[in-house]
């Protein structure tokens, strides 16, 4: 189950978050874009797992495709709403995973038991650093709408992605310790806008905690599937 697990969360990112560009986004709401988006799920969703035949991965991209059309028609592009969304997406990963455990192991990698692990933490990184920094920046727009002007948002979001990413391989490498030694570094560096414009610092303060939160809670799923899967050949990412 853990394989397969792995295989559909990389299929899910990167028909997320790598092959779905802003524009595709922007025009979900068309039909053609739906059917577009559902290719990549399908697609993706193949590659990952090696299956092009299996129905679960046509339920798969079907059922990601009502999820998307039922938030895209009926719910705002808000925090909220895209939290929702994403939490069904990973609810119908686990259950196709349950119902399918097998899916991955059965097909044409089965010989390569390092695969899902590389898969798995590949994902993950995705998640972390894209899946995280777009959940923040709606957080944050949601509260201060004017703090998504160009630079402040190009650069807090560099920033985000950077201390995302720290966490997340710090957390990897067996050192937790690096999340607070940074999220330190970053509050005292932050110190002094705080005293010239306390608002935007209780906004960056709290951008940080959700950019923090979120790297270490998906490290920690990620961690736990890794747990259950045949070592990757690196020892310091075996454990």
């Amino acid at each position: 189950m853990a394989e397969t697990l792995a295989a559909l969360f990389l299929a899910h990112v990167l028909a997320d978050y790598v092959f779905q560009p802003e524009w595709m986004v922007e025009e979900k709401s068309r039909p053609e874009t739906l059917f577009l988006h559902a290719l990549i799920v399908l697609l993706t969703a193949m590659a990952t797992t090696g299956q092009v035949a299996s129905p679960m991965i046509y339920a798969l991209a079907l059922i990601h495709i009502v999820i998307d059309t039922i938030k895209t028609r009926f719910f705002s592009d808000t925090f909220l709403p895209h939290i929702s969304d994403q939490a069904l997406h990973l609810t119908l990963l686990a259950l196709i995973a349950l119902i399918a455990p097998d899916l991955f192991t059965s097909g044409p990698y089965a010989a390569l038991p390092w695969l899902p692990k590389a898969m798995l933490f590949t994902a993950g990184a995705i998640y972390t650093i894209l899946a995280g920094g777009i959940a923040v920046e709606k957080l944050i727009a949601e509260l201060q709408p004017a703090a998504k002007s160009k630079g402040y948002a190009q650069s807090g979001r560099i920033i985000g992605h950077l201390e995302r990413s720290i966490t997340f391989l710090g957390m990897l490498a067996g050192f937790p310790e690096l999340v607070g030694f940074l999220f330190a570094a970053k509050a005292v560096m932050r110190f002094q806008t705080g005293k010239t414009n306390e608002k935007r610092y209780e906004l960056i303060f709290i951008g940080t905690l959700a950019s923090f939160g979120w790297a270490i809670a998906v490290t920690l799923a990620v961690l736990f599937i890794a747990a259950q899967l045949p070592p990757l050949g690196i020892s310091a990412l075996n454990d």
